[in-house]
């Protein structure tokens, strides 16, 4: 991802409906702004503030949920402009409990068709598309769209290509999907406008699971290159194959 600055932006906390509050760390995508959310979203659970009954990082913000019959918006304004003034979250540390993943891929071929569009768009060659896709070791920015569905990033400035102006009709369980130099990690078979560019055998959803999204923000990572036949090995594996440690 790239390197932390100092941002313009200074955080912004405002009321989401009657019982939502959201606090944005930028207006648009980057490194230190999903850093600032990721940080500060694990700062929240750990202040215990009685009356919060869910806080989920985005991409930039940290949507918060209270109990107004228990807690004034007034006051958890307050106590959040509070945790605010006491550092930078922009150049915070990420959270604990983060695991670096190294997941077996399958670039192009039938079944991920569209490396080769994807290259041209970000002007790549095909070869040099999946050396910088493979190699890249990426964030788990959020979770959204769909159960268990990451966001990844960000890839280098080349890989800025727009969304398809048609939809894909479906791509299937673990197809792994470019845009706005992020990687989108589908946890199932769904529409996209997305450009399809890898496969894997990795299940993100897992709903008889105690814990069951696979990936958590803040976890990193990597699209390793396999052949059909060895991601083939891994079809009865719910990690598809992935390697797994943790981050010290």
């Amino acid at each position: 991802m790239d390197g932390a600055h100092t941002p313009k932006f200074e955080p912004v906390i405002r009321a989401a409906g009657l019982d939502g509050v959201l606090v944005s760390f930028g207006a648009a995508l980057s490194e230190p702004a999903n850093r600032a959310a990721l940080a500060f979203a694990a700062a929240v659970g750990r202040s215990g503030i009685e009356g919060v009954e869910e806080c989920a990082p985005s991409l930039v913000s940290v949507f918060l949920r209270f109990d107004p019959l228990h807690l004034e918006l007034g006051v958890l304004v307050q106590r959040l402009s509070t945790l605010l003034s006491e550092r930078d979250w922009y150049d915070a540390a990420m959270p604990d409990g983060r695991r670096f993943i190294r997941v077996p891929t399958v670039y192009g071929t039938e079944l991920a068709p569209q490396l080769a569009e994807a290259a041209e768009a970000a002007g790549l060659s095909v070869e040099a598309a999946e050396e910088q896709l493979s190699t890249a070791r990426v964030r788990v920015q959020t979770i959204g769209f769909a159960p268990g569905q990451p966001y990844l990033g960000l890839l280098p400035e080349a890989w800025n290509i727009p969304r398809q102006t048609a939809l894909t009709k479906a791509v299937p369980e673990g197809a792994l999907v470019v845009a706005i130099r992020q990687l989108v990690l589908f946890s199932v078979s769904n529409p996209t406008g997305w450009r399809h560019v890898g496969q894997t055998a990795l299940s993100l959803f897992r709903p008889d699971s105690d814990t069951p999204f696979f990936l958590r923000p803040g976890d990193e990572v990597q699209f390793v290159p396999v052949s059909r036949d060895v991601l083939a090995r891994y079809a009865d594996d719910p990690n598809g194959g992935a390697e797994i440690e943790d981050i010290r």
